[in-house]
């Protein structure tokens, strides 16, 4: 027992060092100056609650957060509902099922700055070349340089990036269905709606709960199709939290005060994702 428990500390004591020293120690050092004044770089002074009083004043922060948790709520409804119809028709007896599932995540595992970058091309020049051939006025014009639109055009990358991913998890969940089910129900007169809301819909609860959360979480942070497809812009129209915090942080000279708006934003995630399951697992208990 003695061999078998120091193998395990071996094994265990390198990989806790490693977390703390590359994750647990930035994080601590992070909320540490985010009670500073410190630019990043020189002297620094504590400041108190000052910075995070000065967050909730900041217009620029108000706009980031109202555009992000917009941008993240309408993408995790639309990357759902998509994954889950494909997750159905890929569950069903068709050819080739294996090969399509296979293609559907292709999109999870590219770069998404490239995948970025591409659909960039495709907004930019090659959608107002369509328009103008086929006289669509609305697609003649790049609605990544539109304040009012460009975050359609991150919505629409971000889900289609993202679907593949919620697929597997779906997928996942309706293997796990017997088949017995949906031919008593059949013979019961069902029809497919009832059979989708009766019976698939209840038995995969715990895996929308997951997509949901996850969905939600990793959209909150949505950071790297901005980069690729808007810079934040026009304007500051497509600025998300990650972002203000990176540019402020790193570029701008406002460490400590970007600190301190990330240690906001980390508690309101928490908060959210922790309402969301709360509210999630309810619905799973009454199904």
């Amino acid at each position: 027992m003695k061999k078998k428990n120091s193998v395990f500390l071996i094994i265990t004591i390198p990989a806790f060092l490693l977390f703390v020293i590359f994750h647990s120690f930035p994080a601590l050092q992070g909320i540490f100056y985010s009670f500073t004044d410190w630019k990043g770089y020189g002297d620094w002074n504590f400041v108190g609650l000052k910075n995070y009083l000065n967050v909730f004043k900041d217009e620029r922060a108000g706009d980031a957060y109202l555009f992000t948790f917009k941008f993240a709520i309408v993408a995790t409804i639309l990357v759902n509902i998509i994954s889950l119809l494909v997750a159905i028709g890929l569950n069903s007896k068709i050819k080739f099922h294996k090969t399509l599932r296979a293609i559907y995540f292709l999109p999870y595992i590219l770069s998404i700055l490239i995948v970025g970058f591409i659909f960039n091309f495709i907004f930019a020049h090659f959608l107002p070349q369509i328009g103008d051939v086929f006289g669509w006025e609305f697609l003649t014009r790049n609605i990544l340089g539109n304040p009012d639109l460009a975050w359609i055009g991150i919505v629409i990358v971000a889900v289609w990036q993202a679907v593949s991913f919620n697929t597997i998890l779906y997928l996942a969940g309706l293997v796990t269905i017997s088949e017995d089910l949906y031919e008593a129900a059949s013979i019961d007169g069902a029809g497919v709606w009832t059979k989708f809301w009766k019976i698939t819909f209840p038995l995969i609860a715990p895996f929308f709960t997951i997509n949901m959360v996850l969905s939600l979480k990793n959209f909150l942070m949505v950071f790297d199709q901005i980069v690729a497809l808007t810079g934040g812009g026009p304007g500051k129209s497509t600025e998300s939290i990650s972002l203000l915090i990176y540019r402020g942080g790193f570029e701008g000279g406002e460490f400590a005060y970007q600190s301190a708006n990330a240690v906001i934003y980390f508690i309101v995630i928490i908060v959210f994702s922790v309402i969301q399951l709360k509210f999630l697992n309810k619905r799973e208990v009454e199904n």
